[in-house]
């Protein structure tokens, strides 16, 4: 197990992506086409990942990451390096029960030529000594944004999916990644695969692995679908409730949910006591700046239910949407919400 990060009490995290500069994307818009190509687009991407590192490093991030200026979508640009799938051939499916949307087709056996991030990977780690953090599409959530014309089998797909993740995510700890996390959003709809297979393949995805793992489950992006959804799902939140005790029971290190501004009772944490816990302190669904205090607030929430040494505060899910202004303050809103509390442990005997 990587103990990189036991060193820093509330270590921060981005849960996912920041804005990219309106000379690599379109600003505030998800999914936006490069406005470079070739050689160009790839000094274009690691031109933004720097500018995204010193970023979280001036707001006091602990646990850095690319902001995921390498990909233009969490889940496509991984699955658009791989063998099987035929882009040009679309559908329109229902993504996570949700909304629908044009997606590429399974026509064959899926599989991995070569590595997907690692090139990027390797520059992160030669900018910088912190921890690093990267992420990748989970298994379920893959085969959420895909219609499958060839194996015809939710199940199948996954496991297919959890094998190429996993020689993924080996060459990433290799070079040099500390914490690989994979987003599965998908674990917050389906929760009858979720626990019959869905969990079985997020834990092959991580098989053999040193480094440390999380899951990111997040109720998404602050997007006019998602947002219209939240109205429906009343005054309670209780979604992970479907998940929690089997990811408790899972080899995952490190379970990222959403809480801030959110209706997730925080007593859900109870069930998944012993994990380490990525707390959301900031809501990615609005631009109203959250103050340190408001962070703090939510950080000593979940400290009844959480040891201060598992706690890691982050955001509910990626920036993308958000102006660059907006998301720099809110990512120095957790910084400085962190450090509050940080004190506030650190004057007690709460300390584990």
């Amino acid at each position: 197990m990587n103990t990189v990060t036991k060193k820093i009490l509330l270590p921060t995290s981005t849960a996912g992506s920041l804005p990219k500069p309106s000379w690599l994307a379109e600003p505030e818009t998800l999914w936006s086409p490069w406005k470079l190509q070739d050689k160009t687009l790839t000094e274009g991407k690691h031109d933004a990942l720097c500018v995204s590192l010193q970023e979280q490093q001036q707001a006091g991030i602990d646990i850095v990451s690319d902001g995921e200026q390498t990909r233009q979508h969490f889940v496509t640009t991984f699955i658009e390096h791989l063998n099987g799938v035929d882009f040009e051939k679309r559908q329109t499916v229902r993504i996570r029960d949700r909304y629908d949307a044009s997606v590429p087709t399974v026509v064959g056996p899926v599989s991995r030529q070569k590595s997907v991030f690692v090139d990027d990977a390797k520059f992160l780690r030669q900018q910088t000594k912190q921890p690093i953090k990267w992420a990748l599409p989970g298994p379920m959530t893959m085969i959420d944004t895909l219609y499958d014309d060839h194996y015809k089998s939710r199940e199948k797909l996954a496991w297919e999916f959890a094998k190429i993740l996993n020689q993924e995510a080996k060459e990433l700890e290799a070079a040099g990644v500390d914490i690989i996390q994979f987003d599965e959003p998908a674990f917050n709809v389906f929760f009858d695969e979720v626990n019959e297979w869905g969990v079985a393949t997020l834990e092959r995805a991580i098989e053999g692995l040193k480094c440390e793992t999380a899951v990111h489950i997040c109720y998404g992006y602050g997007i006019k679908a998602n947002t219209d959804w939240k109205k429906t799902l009343g005054s309670e939140w209780r979604q992970y409730e479907e998940a929690f005790p089997k990811l408790q029971k899972s080899n995952i290190d490190i379970i990222s949910l959403e809480c801030h501004n959110s209706h997730v009772p925080m007593d859900l944490l109870e069930l998944i006591r012993g994990k380490k816990v990525m707390v959301g302190a900031i809501d990615v669904a609005t631009d109203t700046i959250e103050t340190p205090e408001d962070v703090a607030n939510t950080l000593r929430k979940a400290l009844q239910f959480v040891d201060a040494d598992k706690l890691y505060p982050c955001t509910n899910c990626g920036m993308a949407p958000l102006s660059r202004p907006v998301a720099r303050a809110k990512l120095q809103a957790l910084g400085a919400g962190a450090d509050i509390v940080r004190r506030e442990l650190l004057n007690s005997d709460k300390l584990v």
